[in-house]
């Protein structure tokens, strides 16, 4: 072929939208069918990748019951079983929220991009509209995926997963802390009986119930502030939506 020629065949090719040997990807605009295949398929991934964190929460909930369960039926098995272990299952819950909220937070990524992409790409779509809801969403995804960022503290994940499942786990374990003082040896006559029975080994009574009352008022009470109120607003009441969560 000729130099005349192949200009002439880069030209027809440039005409009819076909890249050239002198073209390169960022140069070479997507068609519209190819910009909707692409953002199926990467909407397609970022559901896949919030469903696998998704599990993984669930997963960890899953333990704290089957933990909490245990710790009752080994407790009530046996009047000689000392209440002491459903005390250490507040030890435990605790160490699977701290897993928990740390996991919500890698959960939080990817479901605010496949929010994002909801609201702006399909929600258009759907009503036929060429308008997106928010200004700049390509970009602030596009940012996000050359530098993620948690659209959440670990705090209001904590807080969070707290609210939303542990703190009734928590009420779970301290009624049955107390039925298992009550019943055990034989039913207390009163509760002086009752707060004589908290004591465990060189621990008095008062030491005891001065702990147990302490971390039940830390796990309460930050629900009550302003700070968990904040931390309550999850991905369906909009988390995501928050832009200035995306900012690196």
């Amino acid at each position: 072929m000729t130099p005349q020629k192949g200009a002439d065949a880069d030209a027809r090719a440039e005409h009819h939208g076909v890249p050239t040997a002198d073209d390169s990807f960022e140069s070479f605009p997507l068609t519209r069918p190819e910009y909707i295949s692409a953002m199926v398929h990467f909407y397609r991934g970022e559901m896949y990748r919030s469903q696998i964190w998704r599990t993984r929460l669930d997963t960890t909930t899953n333990w704290a019951v089957v933990t909490v369960a245990g710790m009752i039926s080994f407790a009530f098995t046996s009047a000689e079983h000392s209440h002491v272990t459903l005390l250490l299952a507040n030890v435990l819950i605790t160490n699977f929220l701290a897993i928990e909220a740390r996991r919500y937070r890698y959960f939080s990524v990817f479901r605010a991009r496949v929010r994002m992409i909801e609201e702006n790409f399909y929600l258009p779509l759907i009503r036929r509209s060429l308008v997106s809801p928010k200004e700049g969403w390509r970009e602030a995804v596009a940012t996000d995926l050359d530098t993620p960022k948690f659209k959440t503290t670990y705090l209001e994940a904590f807080l969070f997963r707290l609210s939303r499942n542990y703190v009734a786990l928590y009420g779970i374990v301290l009624v049955t802390w107390l039925g298992k003082l009550f019943l055990h040896p034989t039913p207390a006559a009163g509760l002086s009986e009752i707060y004589e029975r908290m004591g465990i080994g060189p621990l008095p009574p008062w030491a005891i119930l001065t702990m147990v009352l302490l971390f039940y008022a830390a796990v309460t009470v930050p629900l009550f502030t302003s700070y968990a109120k904040r931390a309550a607003v999850d991905e369906i009441h909009g988390l995501e939506g928050d832009l200035v969560r995306w900012k690196v």
